[in-house]
């Protein structure tokens, strides 16, 4: 009975063993399997990403920048003299129109210029009139003499003409015919004499009245400038428009360079766009533009592109070639978008938040089923403003997530719920 006994319980022990051992072989097993399964991936809320299909078509490349409306026609009126305000009549946001009146300035030394000037003038006057009655009178003179000579001479002619008849007759001396012709011939000299000074008179009362009219045109002109001056006193509007600033106050002082006011025509409007100094150097004058004023887009074209760059961007002034709408006025905020060129038959997506021009990124592409996303890497080209070309790692139809992942750079896949 002991014999059978212990047999039984050697079995059951082998039994057990086996039993043992095949349990820790299926634990290592498992072990081993459950070690090679990568970790979990991540889950992403699918409602916080932005997904976008990878598509084929015409592209279009534009180029995107913020600014405000200006005015076309600007008029700065600036001092031209060391002047005190007197009186304003026109303030920010009035309308004028050209010629109307601004404001007054005040220069008393101008004013007592222009007055000395003037007086100046009129004597100056006043001595040209006197100096003409004067040499009038003296070519009437210097006139007569030349007539009474011119009768003398006549009057000497015929005596010399008779005594030479009566010399022929024997009627007359010679001698007394002799001194007859001599006479005539003395007063012939005289009257060429006072003719020739008579000309000279005259050239030379010509060069005195030109001369003391040369003086009196300088002073005229002098007072003209002064008056010219003391009227810029008055500032006047030199278009139709709006008063864009008006800083000053009756009293104050300005000096020459100083901005008294500035008139805008608020019809003729234009957008000036700060772009990018990356992106603006596609920008070329004419292309085609569009102008956001949050109250309808009008269209337009590039008129203007600035040579500098201020804070990395670069001011690009663009036309407006329709109508503008409503409440459409100067240093309104707009956003302006510039048509570069248009490609046809490309791939191209949506922009990612971090995807540059001509560059390589890292997006997740998800997967047929929509459960999940892949890092994939992806080599952009060309770029709008919110699409970009695909030149190798996507094709036609695949979807990616644009949105910006940092959160998960170090994990190849992700897991939408």
């Amino acid at each position: 009975m002991d014999i059978k006994r212990e047999g039984v319980a050697r079995k059951k022990m082998i039994r057990r063993i086996i039993v043992l051992t095949l349990c820790a072989a299926a634990i290592g097993a498992i072990s081993w399997q459950l070690s090679k399964l990568k970790p979990a991936a991540p889950p992403v809320e699918r409602a916080t990403v932005w997904i976008d299909s990878v598509k084929r078509g015409p592209l279009v490349i534009e180029r995107h920048g913020l600014g405000t409306l200006v005015p076309e026609d600007i008029v700065w009126i600036p001092a031209k003299f060391d002047s005190q305000v007197e009186s304003i009549y026109k303030h920010g946001g009035d309308d004028v129109k050209p010629g109307e009146v601004l404001m007054v300035l005040r220069n008393p030394n101008m004013e007592v210029d222009a007055n000395d000037f003037e007086w100046q003038v009129k004597a100056a006057e006043a001595q040209l009139a006197d100096l003409k009655v004067k040499l009038q009178s003296q070519t009437f003179d210097q006139q007569s003499l030349v007539e009474t000579t011119l009768s003398d001479l006549n009057q000497d002619k015929l005596t010399m003409d008779r005594d030479q008849e009566l010399l022929k007759l024997k009627l007359k001396a010679d001698m007394d015919a002799e001194i007859s012709k001599a006479k005539y011939q003395q007063t012939l000299i005289k009257y060429n004499t006072e003719k020739e000074k008579l000309a000279i008179l005259k050239t030379s009362v010509d060069a005195q009245i030109l001369n003391a009219q040369v003086q009196v045109d300088k002073l005229k002109a002098q007072w003209k400038l002064k008056k010219d001056q003391v009227d810029e006193l008055t500032i006047r509007a030199g278009l139709q428009g709006k008063m864009q600033e008006m800083t000053l106050q009756p009293g104050q002082s300005v000096k020459p360079g100083d901005v008294l006011a500035k008139v805008a025509d608020p019809r003729k409007l234009m957008a000036r766009l700060q772009i990018a100094e990356t992106q603006a150097k596609d920008i070329a004058i004419g292309q085609k533009a569009e102008i956001d004023t949050r109250n309808g887009i009008v269209p337009g074209h590039v008129i203007r592109i600035d040579a500098s760059i201020v804070n990395g961007t670069r001011t690009v002034d663009c036309a407006m070639d329709g109508p503008l709408p409503p409440g459409a006025v100067p240093d309104l905020s707009v956003d302006g978008t510039i048509e570069v060129s248009r490609l046809d038959n490309v791939v191209y997506v949506g922009r990612p938040v971090f995807g540059q021009e001509n560059s390589t990124v890292s997006l997740f592409k998800l997967d047929d089923d929509g459960r999940g996303a892949t890092r994939t890497t992806v080599k952009l080209g060309r770029s709008s403003v919110n699409t970009i070309e695909v030149l190798d790692g996507l094709k036609v139809g695949d979807q990616v997530i644009l949105s910006d992942m940092s959160a998960q750079d170090q994990n190849p896949r992700i897991r939408l719920q």
